[in-house]
């Protein structure tokens, strides 16, 4: 079961009573309330949000992707979706310079890593509005621009070097309406931003009040149309084409009807990274402890590492730099640790090597063990001589004495 949280803020403002309200002290009290609901993993994102509309209450709402691992502040993606009273603001941020990686099974053989698919994002000349999204397998098609959009704008800037951060602001009554009437749509990034950015710029012929036909590609064609094409062409460099394009053709049977679409993408200075892989775990936890460190919190050593106080190192031991040994954890003789990370309270024989590897609380690790790439969960047990390289190991599991692992999962049945 996938689990949502749901959460209202109400702000309070108090004033010492004492003073004159003009020169008084104020401070805010953020009282925070929480539900958490539970939903079928196949429903997707846009399931569990059907399954929780009817707590939603405000007019816009805050949808936050619990594997996001950011200190860019929520406030800054809401600042931008209220200033322009937008139906969908969704956060970009810059891709690593290497491109990310996932790793890919290779019928048993070594894992490989090959790159992510970007999504492919069309943006105004402001970089404020969203005009295009191709994700998933549209990324490999032709792209196809909505001749709307492009009459509306005239420029569109289209970028392969951003990442969907999986953080949206919705205006709610907009964002209802596309969960009842596609009921078919599971994802928010896949399905209901695209469906939003496409239907932008609608048009729609009025019989007697009533709405004929709907079509955002090809309803620009008299005379008195291009004038008003002409115009917005125009005024492409400004961020108002949406109000253009709606204000046209007022007092004729052709109504235009637009909402905004926008994307704040985040300075390249920020962190924001999600943890939706194995091997997006793993690089998470070294750039905590590595180029992202003000994240941790912790004071690094004069070494750039992290060893708790009552931590315990044997002799001739070393940890490396971007390293840390939590709380309680100790270490035997003639170890190494490098690009790894130790929780609390393990016990770590003699001769270990660690490489690039995760290890979690209260793990029990025998002599002359070798762990390369590895993940190893909380209460797991490595009998001496065992070597893993780039597996993950559950909670609680055995290794027995002296045996190989390469690239596999191992946990209890």
């Amino acid at each position: 079961m996938e689990a949502g949280i749901m959460c209202s803020v109400r702000q309070h403002i108090a004033f010492r009573e004492h003073e004159c309200p003009m020169q008084a002290m104020s401070y805010f009290r953020i009282v925070i309330n929480c539900m958490v609901a539970a939903v079928p993993e196949d429903v997707g994102t846009a399931g569990a949000l059907r399954a929780i509309a009817h707590h939603l209450t405000a007019s816009d709402i805050l949808v936050v992707s619990g594997d996001l691992v950011s200190d860019i502040p929520p406030g800054a993606l809401a600042a931008v979706h209220r200033q322009h009273d937008a139906v969908v603001t969704t956060m970009l941020c810059s891709a690593p310079v290497n491109g990310p990686t996932e790793l890919v099974s290779s019928g048993g053989k070594d894992k490989i890593k090959k790159p992510r698919r970007y999504n492919i994002i069309g943006l105004d000349p402001t970089k404020q509005f969203l005009l295009h999204v191709a994700t998933g397998a549209e990324v490999e098609k032709d792209i196809r621009i909505q001749k709307s959009i492009l009459r509306a704008v005239d420029q569109m800037e289209i970028r392969a070097d951003l990442v969907d951060a999986h953080m949206y602001a919705f205006k709610r009554s907009i964002l209802q309406e596309v969960l009842d009437e596609k009921d078919k749509f599971r994802s928010l990034k896949e399905d209901i931003l695209p469906y939003l950015v496409r239907s932008q710029l609608k048009s729609e012929v009025l019989l007697n009040g009533v709405p004929q036909a709907e079509n955002g590609n090809e309803m620009v064609n008299s005379q008195n149309n291009q004038a008003v094409v002409s115009r917005i062409l125009a005024n492409a460099s400004t961020p108002s084409f949406h109000d253009l394009y709606a204000s046209s053709n007022k007092g004729s049977t052709l109504v235009r009807r637009t909402h905004k679409c926008c994307a704040y993408i985040a300075s390249e200075s920020k962190y924001c990274q999600r943890l939706n892989s194995i091997q997006a775990f793993s690089d998470i936890n070294r750039d905590v402890i590595g180029d992202a460190s003000h994240l941790s919190g912790y004071s690094f050593s004069a070494h750039n590492n992290i060893i708790h106080p009552s931590a315990q190192l044997g002799s001739r031991t070393t940890v490396g730099p971007h390293c840390m040994l939590w709380e309680g954890s100790q270490m035997g003789d003639k170890c190494s640790v490098k690009r790894s990370v130790i929780g609390r309270h393990c016990r770590i024989g003699s001769n270990v090597k660690a490489v690039n590897s995760v290890i979690m609380d209260h793990v029990t690790i025998g002599d002359g063990c070798s762990i390369q790439g590895s993940v190893i969960c909380s209460n797991a047990q490595l009998q001496e001589r065992s070597v893993l390289k780039d597996c993950q190991v559950g909670a609680g599991f055995v290794i027995t004495a002296g045996s190989e692992h390469k690239g596999e999962s191992l946990a209890r049945k």
